[in-house]
This record gives C-alpha cells, structure tokens and sequence, in this order.
C-alpha cells in the first residue's frame, strides 16, 4: 500500500490510493524515521478501508494520511497567505464542472496580471482600496495592440480577485469585505452596435479600425450564401451542419461544443441548449424552435452521424490539431475555433470572425423582423440590458412609430 525511497538524500514516501500513485517527501533522510512514518500511514490506510476512519470530500490524502486524520489539507499560515498561494489552492480545490475551461483559463490570465503588479508574495490579508487603486492606474496604463488597457477589462480582473477573495473567507484564510469600494476606473467605451458588411466597409474607409467587423451581422441572404460557400469549403462532414446550427438557433460555440444529439427533437421541432453561466451555480437549457433549413439540415448530418452521444464530433483523430485523440467524445474549444475559420479562409467571407458573428446574425435578423424582445431573450439566453442596447436599433416598427408619432 506505501513504500518509501531514497531520493536527493531525503525520503519520499509512495502511497497507491484509489487506483492513483501519491509521492510526498518525509523530509528527513532517516531511514528508521521514514520506516516508521511508513508503517503508520499503511495503518490509517486500514482504518479508512475498514470504515474507522472517514476520509473528507476534498481532503488532501497525503497530508490527511501523515497528520493521522487530524488536517484535511497542508496547514498555511493565515497572516501571511501569498497572493500566489491563494490562487493555487483556490484552484486545487475548485470541484470538477463548477466553471467551464475558459472561465478558468481567462481567471489564470487575470491571476498572471495580478500577480506581476501587486507581486506573487503579495500577503492577502493585507489587500487595501489603495492597493488596488494603483493596481487599476498601473494596468491602465499599460499598451495593447488597440491602445491601453480597457477599463471593462481591469473591471474582470478586479471581479476575479473578488471571487478568490470570498472564496478565501468562505474557508477559513482570510478575514474581512474585499476592499473594493469606490474604485476610480479608466472610461470604458461602449461597444458598438451591430451593423451589415455595406455600414462597416463606411466607416473602415473613412479610417474607422478593422477590429468594426467583430460587430458585422449578416442579413438572411447573406446567411444562406455562406452556408452554401460552407457546405462546398468543409474539410469535415461535422463543419456545415455546426455552421448552419449556429446560424439558425444563435448558439455559442460552448454550446455548439456542448450539443448532444439527445438535444435534437425532430418530431416537436425542438433543438434544446445546454447553458452553463446564465443561471449562476447550476446547468439550465433553453429551447430553441427548429427552422425548416436547418431541420433539412439536420436529418441529412444525423443520416451519417458517427454514432456518439456529441452532435458535432469526426471518427477519426483530426489532422494538425494539438489534440490527437478522435473527437467522437467531444470537440474542443481550439478545435472549434480552427474550424470556424477553415471553409473562410482566402474567401469573401474571411471577415465572418467566429462563431459569434452567427450568433449575432441569429439575433439582429430576429430583432430586424420585429420579433419580440422577450421572445429573442428566450431563444439566445439574454439577461443583460447592456447587450440588448447593442440591437435595439434593428427593430424597425417600434422606432419608425416612435419618430413619427413626434410629428402628428
């Protein structure tokens, strides 16, 4: 069940657990010390498997094992708790499917900034507003490629040290509210509403910045063209039917990653949508009418189907991607992401940048019809008042009526 070994003059003890191998350093190199320490962990494996002793959801074994049951995780010293280590076991402890990959990811980014201004031994604790203010004028300050850091960014970073914040009250490490109260931030710009190809290529020769066309919407027409230029460019079966499901539902790319095909219901005429971060701390769907293009569609992709559970997958490993594994148990999010850009590439349609745009396609067609508000809030998961303004200039009747009604 354990063993010990003799390794740059200390020794480590190897503990096999649950179908998984544990390494701990005894840090000592007796060997008579790191028998003994041995023998006892074998026993409190024992009482464990023999019900005696309860081992805690999310304890860490070692520590567990070595301390005789009495410490769930390795002792930190409050007063001094390093930024960095926060982070660590914030995300050491963080359960399986409680954020999705790019939540975390983006949260690591936002770790690394934090980290190089404040400092990896930053003491926690001792987070006070005028840390953090200069935290705020120090990124602000900093260059990217469309200028300095925007204020709407320095906002997520600040959120994302809340959220470890609380988390490291919530256990037991640190004291206090998070000092973020009346934080002077950089002005933000708003972010410009959807617009056609003919409306950005304007404002782009009038000098207005390329980075226009993450606002492009494409109008029914155009749709239909690029799903036709799709079908014909694919490099895999899976890529036209993802494409025109995004283009006819408004889905994200997460949840074109997430699709089963147990979502598609042809008989009711319904494709469901698996969210995640609408509803804070629970999975929730929404429901999403299948078009007569897309059922058309989906019967013929359905038809040649591998066979998996996922609704967009390829049988056979996918070339030059960093993931060789088949993608019948899923595609991933570089994956997707790849292949939203290869039937585009070289082609009118290039300036198509993401899944997203489809999506915002979904909604400015549906908000240019005059389909209620509520309803389109239904179809593509909506809750912010920010986003909605980004549309709202498409809805022909209401603001012709409104106009008008000024003269009578």
């Amino acid at each position: 069940m354990a063993g010990i070994e003799l390794r740059n003059g200390r020794y480590n003890i190897i503990v096999r657990f649950g179908g998984k191998r544990f390494v701990r350093s005894l840090k000592t190199n007796d060997h008579d010390a790191a028998l003994s320490r041995k023998l006892r962990v074998e026993e409190n494996i024992s009482l464990i498997e023999s019900g005696r002793l309860q081992l805690p959801a999310g304890a860490d074994l070692m520590t567990f094992l070595l301390s005789d049951g009495k410490l769930n995780k390795k002792p930190v010293a409050k007063a001094s708790l390093s930024l960095s280590a926060l982070f660590a076991e914030f995300f050491e402890r963080l359960p399986a499917g409680t954020l999705e990959e790019t939540s975390i990811a983006t949260m690591k980014i936002h770790q690394g900034h934090l980290e190089r201004i404040l400092g990896k031994r930053f003491v926690v604790q001792d987070l006070s507003q005028d840390d953090l203010q200069r935290y705020v004028t120090k990124r602000s300050k900093q260059k990217t490629r469309k200028g300095t850091v925007a204020g709407t960014t320095i906002k997520k970073e600040i959120v994302t040290l809340g959220t470890v914040w609380k988390w490291g009250v919530g256990s037991g490490q640190l004291r206090g509210g998070f000092p973020n109260q009346n934080l002077k931030m950089p002005k933000a710009k708003e972010a410009p509403v959807f617009q056609t190809r003919d409306q950005i290529k304007r404002q782009i020769a009038g000098g207005a910045s390329l980075d226009l066309w993450d606002a492009l919407y494409l109008g029914m027409s155009e749709i239909e063209q690029l799903l036709a230029h799709v079908s014909m460019a694919a490099s895999l079966p899976f890529i036209y039917p993802m494409f025109a499901t995004a283009a006819y539902t408004g889905a994200r790319r997460s949840e074109l990653i997430r699709s089963q095909l147990s979502d598609i219901d042809l008989d009711e005429m319904v494709f469901t949508i698996r969210e995640k971060k609408r509803v804070r701390g629970s999975f929730s769907n929404r429901r999403v009418p299948i078009s007569k293009p897309l059922e058309a569609v989906l019967r013929k992709w359905l038809a040649v189907h591998p066979g998996t559970s996922f609704t967009f997958c390829h049988r056979e490993p996918i070339l030059h991607s960093r993931n060789s594994r088949p993608s019948t148990d899923g595609l991933t999010k570089d994956q997707a992401a790849h292949f939203s850009r290869q039937p585009l590439e070289g082609s009118e349609w290039s300036i198509v940048k993401g899944w997203h745009c489809l999506r915002h396609s979904f909604i400015s067609i549906c908000a240019s019809k005059g389909i209620d508000q509520r309803m389109i809030d239904e179809w593509v998961g909506h809750t912010s008042e920010v986003t909605r303004r980004r549309y709202r200039h498409l809805f022909p009747s209401s603001q012709r009526s409104a106009m008008e009604s000024l003269f009578d």
